[in-house]
C-alpha cells in the first residue's frame, strides 16, 4: 500500500523539494478532485483515469441474517475509470 507520506517523500526526492511542501502539493490535488466530486463534476488525469461522480437509486435489499426487507437510500458514490495506457501497464 502507497500512502499519501510516501508519494511526498517521492515527489521531494525528484523534484528537490522538502518533504512539507511536497505533502502540501499532494494534498492540495487530493482535495482538487474532491471538491469536484462533490460538486458533481468529473476529474480527468490524462495518461492515469477519471474520477467521475455516480448516482445510484433507492433500492430494496434484504438483511441476511433475517431476511428483512429494508430500503438502501439513494447515494452518489466516485468511481475510478482508469485511462487505457493505465490500464495496459498493469496487464504487460
Amino acid at each position: 500500500m502507497t500512502t499519501t507520506t510516501e508519494i511526498a517523500e517521492k515527489i521531494a526526492g525528484e523534484h528537490g523539494l522538502t518533504k512539507t511542501q511536497s505533502k502540501a502539493v499532494v494534498e492540495s490535488v487530493l482535495a482538487a478532485i474532491s471538491a469536484a466530486s462533490v460538486s458533481g463534476n468529473e476529474t480527468s488525469l490524462p495518461g492515469f483515469g477519471k474520477f467521475k461522480v455516480k448516482a445510484t437509486p433507492e433500492r430494496e435489499a434484504r438483511n441476511p441474517a433475517t431476511g428483512a426487507t429494508i430500503k438502501v437510500a439513494a447515494a452518489r458514490k466516485v468511481s475510478f475509470v482508469p485511462a487505457k495506457a493505465l490500464k495496459d501497464a498493469l496487464n504487460k
